[in-house]
């Protein structure tokens, strides 16, 4: 998907972090693993822990250096050249739609925290790496996101190659923050598994919400009132759609060697691309996936 060129950045909501200095908080090797897989239960992204080679583990904390690396990403040119600043620019994006947005399902909004990091990071929920791919923390109500994990959607998932994709990613995290305000953490088991649990319709839910950003995405403006986004090409949605097929348990697991429908926590391939397109094409209103039967996931 493309920015106006001439549209302008507001980097004030997004956050940079930096390797800092050395930390006991997480192990290296095995063990780091270990405690990563357990984190993943914690907050909400895709654990890859099982699948990725050469994750980075190794014990290092990371500091946030205001404004590093940020401050160059001034315009929808910037964010186009550079994915640090495409993050501000579907952060921008992300914030505006659901500024309006939220009314409609009925939450008084808030604007998640949005930080990028590099290998590791620290969080309200707990220490994580890149293999856990970019994930939301409700209790800090913030997304983290190492952008090298869209280099491994690629290249280890399969995913399509392009900015869209990215995109997709964190629509779906910023999802995951509007069914906290909603409460929906609060009256459903987040740790429960299968084709039909209440872990995969909550990703589902969060799938069709990023779907909805996108259907509505080329109406976001900056605060002088220039259109942010151009509206995406067939290609573009394709390759969205790709990513969101890329992240599906069953794949995943195939990736592993065996599938096992009752350990599923986001869903299909298949589920995940439908449900995307669902919100896509009807908005948010029809993404309630818990009013479903499980023969209609």
């Amino acid at each position: 998907m493309t920015f106006n060129e001439n549209a302008k950045l507001d980097t004030s909501g997004v956050q940079k972090r930096g390797r800092g200095a050395k930390t006991a908080a997480i192990g290296g090797g095995s063990i780091g693993l270990l405690i990563v897989a357990f984190l993943a239960s914690q907050f909400l992204g895709v654990d890859l822990t099982g699948l990725v080679s050469g994750v980075d583990t190794g014990q290092q904390s990371q500091e946030q250096v205001e404004g590093t690396g940020l401050e160059a990403c001034q315009t929808g040119a910037d964010a186009n050249a550079q994915i640090e600043c495409r993050m501000v620019g579907v952060q921008n994006s992300l914030a505006d739609f659901w500024e309006t947005e939220s009314a409609a399902v009925g939450v008084t909004y808030e604007r998640p925290g949005f930080i990028l990091y590099e290998g590791q990071t620290s969080s309200a929920c707990g220490t994580a790496s890149n293999a856990v791919g970019p994930f939301y923390c409700p209790g800090d109500s913030s997304m983290y996101v190492d952008t090298s994990f869209f280099q491994l959607l690629t290249s280890q998932l399969g995913a399509k190659e392009g900015p869209l994709a990215e995109m997709y990613v964190v629509a779906h995290e910023w999802g995951h923050h509007i069914q906290h305000q909603m409460g929906v953490f609060d009256t459903t088991n987040r740790t429960d598994t299968g084709p039909t649990s209440d872990g995969v319709r909550i990703e589902l839910q969060a799938d069709c919400f990023a779907g909805s950003w996108l259907g509505a995405a080329a109406t976001t403006e900056t605060a002088d009132g220039v259109t942010l986004l151009e509206p995406p090409t067939r290609e573009q949605v394709d390759v969205a759609l790709s990513a969101a097929s890329a992240v599906g348990d069953d794949h995943i697991q195939g990736q592993q060697g065996q599938v096992n429908p009752e350990s599923f926590t986001h869903g299909t391939s298949e589920q995940r691309v439908n449900w995307f397109v669902t919100g896509y094409e009807q908005g948010t209103g029809a993404c309630d996936t818990f009013a479903v039967s499980g023969s209609q996931l």
